[in-house]
């Protein structure tokens, strides 16, 4: 009788919770009905998840909102935008955060956030101030001086290495040395000391690998709905990862608190970069330490993608690529360049090349180096949007993220070949046209209060790279009809097997 009796409470628990979840599937479908999407994606978080797992999240986003408009729905409370005004909007107004479901998964350490996972408004505006004139370069005087030296680092390596020959190729992996090159950077303009990869020519602690485990763990955490055990209380403690751990994050964790520690407790060191700013303006601690980790993951990731996506597309357009190195030429033989052997372009002489300037502006609009939802939360009392003269309400208890894809690939935006690489573009459009394009493009590196703080240096990076490596050489793609191995990870792309051979070169004629 009392196991008929616990039976029956168990089969009308099991009944309770099942009419609460069609309950409340119900009200989130309903609360977002107006906006369409792909099927089951209003009533399940599984197609969302699939598109995640397969690495291409950035393409399903682009063919979403291709197909369903401007504000489409790709979760149940989930919602994208492919427009520009939208987005601006979102990132400007007040009332919009980030949203835990997303960030929680980008954290590194346990339950603790750094100035990208940070999703309390106050808390990260309050962490920005006390960064940005270190990432600025106001407080950082020999920033460009660093990168200088580590690009230096870089053609020194190719020249010594892997120089090809009509004899001989050389086959060299340029996704691997250019993450060589922006690690060193960040490391050397954030921590007062490089890496030393690009001289060793090596993944100094298997910074690479653990950088990319970390990301494949992470990215399938969110897809499958399991990041709050990383951050749950006490069971995180032994997931998440730690400077304990002999991989993954956890080693690259351990080395970098190392140095942070050692600059923290000298009193007499005099360097004044990025790390020496966070510190006069009040990081520490553990603070301090979790910044510092934070721009080496972040502010490697995304240029590294930047670079390789630039240099790819200029291999793959021998038009863009002749007409690039014939400016570079140029700028060499007309003194607005430095002459080969007597240093390396400026950030400011880079800035006065159009066609260089294009080509970069192009190439990171058909790639974005970060791709993916980056989303917000809606207000509680919701918020009223206009598209094209017509208003549309977005209620309170959603997100919206937005399709980097479909945007600065946008036919409204850009034209019709939008989907081509052409930098022309940005040289030939009539004044309106050009200004929606460089507002949009701008979005790129994010906006307002959520931009991008390494996007001063990532700007000097990129410049300087591409110069001084048409310059040098001429690259070749080894495989063409596969230029690289690229998959997204929490919107950063891991990209490996970048094979090209590389050949010393003569400028073009005048």
């Amino acid at each position: 009788m009392e196991l008929a009796t616990l039976s029956g409470q168990a089969v009308a628990l099991l009944c309770g919770l099942f009419g609460l979840y069609i309950f409340n599937t119900i009200t989130t479908y309903a609360k977002l009905r107006q906006f369409r999407g792909p099927a089951w994606a209003s009533i399940s978080n599984w197609p969302h998840s699939m598109a995640m797992l397969r690495g291409n999240c950035h393409e399903w986003y682009e063919e979403v909102s291709k197909k369903h408009g401007p504000i489409a729905r790709v979760a149940p409370r989930v919602l994208i935008t492919s427009s520009p005004e939208v987005w601006m909007h979102v990132n400007n107004k007040p009332g919009y955060k980030r949203s835990d479901w997303y960030y929680r998964a980008t954290r590194i350490e346990y339950r603790r956030d750094n100035v990208f996972s940070q999703t309390d408004n106050a808390k990260h505006e309050r962490r920005r101030k006390q960064m940005a004139p270190g990432y600025s370069g106001r407080e950082n005087i020999h920033l460009e001086g660093s990168v200088d030296e580590r690009l230096q680092d870089f053609v020194n390596l190719i020249r010594s290495k892997y120089v090809s020959s009509d004899r001989r190729i050389v086959p060299m992996d340029l996704a691997k040395k250019v993450q060589y090159f922006t690690l060193d950077v960040i490391s050397s303009v954030g921590l007062g000391k490089a890496f030393g990869m690009l001289q060793s020519d090596h993944d100094v602690d298997n910074y690479l690998q653990s950088s990319e485990e970390g990301l494949a763990i992470g990215n399938t955490a969110l897809a499958m709905g399991f990041t709050w055990i990383t951050q749950a209380p006490f069971i995180g403690r032994f997931i998440a990862p730690s400077p304990k751990d002999n991989n993954g994050f956890g080693k690259m964790m351990a080395s970098c608190f190392r140095l942070v520690d050692e600059r923290a407790a000298s009193s007499t060191d005099a360097r004044s970069d990025m790390l020496a700013s966070f510190m006069r303006h009040g990081l520490a601690g553990d603070e301090l330490r979790s910044e510092a980790l934070e721009q080496i993951l972040a502010g490697s990731d995304t240029t590294a993608g930047a670079i390789r996506g630039t240099l790819l597309h200029i291999m793959t357009n021998p038009r863009v690529y002749l007409k690039l190195q014939c400016e570079v030429d140029d700028a060499v033989r007309c003194g607005h360049a430095p002459s080969t052997g007597e240093g390396l372009i400026t950030a400011a002489q880079a800035r006065q090349l159009p066609y260089l300037q294009a080509v970069i502006r192009e190439a990171l609009r058909v790639w974005p180096p970060v791709a993916n939802i980056f989303p917000r939360d809606v207000p509680t009392d919701g918020d009223t949007l206009v598209i094209d003269g017509e208003s549309i309400f977005l209620p309170g208890g959603v997100c919206i993220g937005y399709s980097a894809y479909a945007m600065h690939r946008s036919e409204k935006i850009y034209g019709k070949d939008a989907k081509a690489f052409r930098p022309e573009r940005w040289l030939e459009s009539d004044p309106a046209t050009l200004a929606a394009m460089v507002r949009t493009n701008d979005l790129i590196f994010g906006h307002g209060k959520f931009q991008c703080l390494g996007k001063p240096v990532a700007q000097i990076e990129i410049g300087k790279m591409v110069f001084e490596l048409l310059r040098n050489f001429d690259l070749a793609l080894i495989s063409p009809t596969r230029p690289w191995d690229a998959r997204n990870y929490l919107g950063l792309f891991a990209i490996s097997n970048m094979w090209v051979q590389v050949m010393e070169r003569t400028p073009c004629s005048p």
